[in-house]
């Protein structure tokens, strides 16, 4: 099968990320593989919750992050990531507006076993 470049597209996550109107509400700004790459804009505490599958990778791009684990804290700075690993319980936290490209499996839920969280993405939308 021959590739065609024409379906390569570059994303300007600044132009996504002016689309999203609430905080918590991911959208898929990309697909590669198996995963899915999403932006975000976060204030204030998510839900306690793992992911009996899957990891995830949190990029910050705009403002802090603060990802609570039941043992300590970590804290992420723009222009740094984290992965959290599978069955690792977790919570996190912006105490401003923050914004993060993350990626996780296609299949992921974002409230992991929490389900049906007012936070649960429910048919992503992709922009």
């Amino acid at each position: 099968m021959k590739i065609d470049s024409s379906e390569v597209k570059v994303v300007n996550t600044k132009e996504k990320l002016d689309l999203i109107k609430k905080y918590w509400d991911p959208k898929i700004a990309g697909e590669m593989n198996d995963d899915k790459a999403q932006l975000v804009k976060i204030k204030d505490q998510f839900v306690w919750h793992h992911h009996e599958q899957e990891d995830e990778l949190f990029y910050v791009l705009k403002g802090h992050l603060i990802v609570h684990f039941r043992d300590r804290d970590v804290h992420v700075n723009e222009g740094e990531f984290v992965i959290v690993p599978k069955m690792l319980e977790h919570m996190t936290e912006a105490l401003e507006e923050t914004h993060l490209l993350y990626i996780e499996p296609k299949q992921a839920v974002n409230t992991g076993n929490v389900i049906d969280s007012k936070y649960t993405a429910k048919n992503q939308e992709k922009i």
